[in-house]
């Protein structure tokens, strides 16, 4: 029996199951596709490390000085012309690999071993502690960072700043939500991309976030969705404004995060709790984890915020936010000098002034008195009516 023709003449031809069948083909593609790139990956940081390794065990045995590693990277490459990576500074960049990793076997069971070469080099470059390196290359492997991202994340110390926000889901969740809810938190946000002019109000600030949502969202951390700026609810007759609604996708929980421009105030707990309570009463679905709060300031007094959290009656947490990245704000004179510098060149200023008059004989003009007599006088009737 002849085979049935299936070539469709159009989209009603197609038989059924057909549409279901291309898709898990295309599915198995990509995740094949991915993997044969991985595994290409691992075995080129293999061949990195084995190099690396070899340059290294060389120069402590035998003595060899760097000269060597800019002959060898010459020899390598005349050797494979069409292969990159064989430059002086990537052989560096392999002995370096080497000598944080020291066994290979350990070394391609390591996320680091999963990620591009370049992103490699970044956690080499900017980072000396081996728990700090595995901390960024767990993540940038898990959320798919680019080389950018990665080195932002690392400039702005994101390790240090996740899950560093002062809050009370301990007392209020479960223990594993609340582990997974004080990931949620960073202390302090940073808002990099930001104008400083941007703090000037509560509104401005949240109309600078909005404008730039892509990284507002990237600053919030990774799974973070956008639901709503100024959310209206009306209870019982009366409204009630949310500034800012997020959704988080993997966890599945609410995050209502309110903005103040100043310093931590107790009363502003009671308020974020109001707004929590509510979001969990109206929005949250029986799938979803309890809907936390963040509270996001300008400044706090450890204590204050304390106290203020085991009093609060809804799961919140209070974190700092600054426009300025670690490194900016690094580039900045230390406010306690320049305050010292300031008050010692005005006393400088007024002993000087002070010493001038205490030497004038009495009566005697002073600079300003001068200056003030050199000035003509002023015909008011010659001063026009608009003035």
């Amino acid at each position: 029996m002849p085979a049935r023709d299936l070539t469709p003449a159009g989209p009603g031809d197609l038989p059924a199951g057909y549409a279901e069948l291309l898709e898990a083909l295309k599915e198995r593609v990509r995740t094949s596709r991915v993997r044969a790139a991985r595994a290409a990956n691992t075995e080129l940081l293999r061949l990195y490390h084995s190099i690396g390794r070899d340059i290294l065990v060389r120069q402590q045995r035998d003595g060899w000085g760097g000269k060597v590693i800019d002959r060898l990277a010459q020899d390598l490459r005349a050797a494979f012309p069409d292969q990159r990576g064989f430059s002086r500074r990537n052989l560096h960049y392999m002995r370096a690999v080497a000598t944080a990793w020291p066994d290979e076997a350990d070394f391609v069971q390591q996320p680091a071993a999963q990620m591009p070469w370049t992103h490699l080099t970044v956690l080499l470059d900017r980072l000396e502690e081996p728990a700090t390196r595995q901390w960024y290359a767990a993540r940038a492997l898990q959320h798919g960072w680019s080389r950018n991202v990665l080195e932002h994340h690392i400039a702005t110390r994101l390790h240090q700043r996740t899950g560093a926000a002062p809050s009370n889901f301990a007392a209020h969740l479960p223990p594993i939500d609340s582990d997974l809810a004080q990931q949620l938190t960073r202390d302090p946000y940073v808002f990099d991309h930001l104008d400083a002019t941007d703090r000037a109000s509560e509104k401005r600030l949240e109309q600078a976030l909005m404008d730039r949502l892509q990284a507002t969202l990237s600053a919030f951390g990774h799974g973070m969705a956008f639901v709503g700026r100024q959310v209206h609810f009306t209870v019982g007759g009366d409204e009630l404004i949310v500034d800012l609604l997020f959704f988080h996708v993997e966890q599945l929980r609410y995050v209502v995060v309110e903005l103040k421009i100043g310093r931590f105030q107790p009363g502003y707990l009671g308020q974020l709790s109001t707004y929590v309570a509510m979001v969990d009463d109206k929005l949250r679905r029986p799938q979803h984890l309890p809907t936390v709060g963040i509270l996001l300031v300008a400044g706090r007094n450890e204590a204050i915020v304390r106290y203020a959290l085991a009093g609060a009656a809804a799961p919140v947490a209070v974190a700092t936010y600054d426009t300025l990245s670690p490194e900016q704000r690094a580039g900045l004179p230390d406010p306690a000098l320049l305050s010292a510098e300031l008050t010692s060149e005005v006393s400088a200023v007024l002993t000087d002034t002070l010493d001038e008059l205490a030497g004038q004989p009495s009566g005697q003009p002073t600079d300003a008195d001068t200056d003030a007599d050199s000035v003509p006088d002023t015909d008011a009737d010659s001063v026009p009516d608009d003035a």
